[in-house]
């Protein structure tokens, strides 16, 4: 029965052309190949371009902050969506978002993670012997002194 097989394979691709298939990374030899998320929380289809599917996830991320900490090795422009919610819960001041800040710290204990910002990795590399509280507050703050291009909290943490 050697035709099943290639039935089904055709069936398969007829499926991912389609975009019935919900995909969980970027195609293989895309900048961010190595950037992969769990499927349960993006349904991304999978006839979707790549600046479709980071655009797609930057919406999940602005809208619930907490789908980052799904994602392995995230791209730059999801890094920026994360730090944009950071900067209006501080901006409305509901507090310190040490949650988040966490998440954003844990994005950067892979080395494959590239940096939203020069010097981002450097300043969560500087404070690893500190705890969670004092580490948000000095990321923050580096975050605080950028300059307005990209213009993350100005509120006192």
């Amino acid at each position: 029965m050697p035709l099943l097989p290639k039935i089904l394979d055709a069936l398969a691709w007829a499926s991912r052309a389609c975009g019935f298939e919900t995909v969980s990374s970027f195609p293989a030899r895309h900048p961010y190949a190595r950037t992969h998320w769990n499927p349960a929380y993006f349904d991304i289809a999978s006839d979707l371009k790549p600046d479709a599917i980071e655009r797609s996830i930057c919406d999940s991320i602005s809208n619930t902050p907490s789908v980052f900490a799904y994602i392995v090795n995230p791209t730059p422009g999801m890094q920026r969506a994360l730090m944009a919610v950071i900067e209006t819960r501080m901006r409305r001041s509901c507090g310190n978002p040490v949650d988040l800040v966490a998440m954003l710290i844990n994005a950067y204990q892979s080395p494959y993670t590239q940096e939203a910002i020069p010097g981002l990795r450097g300043a969560i590399g500087r404070g690893v012997h500190d705890d969670l509280a004092t580490r948000s507050r000095d990321i923050l703050a580096f975050l605080g002194g950028m300059h307005s291009a990209f213009d993350v909290i100005e509120a006192e943490a």
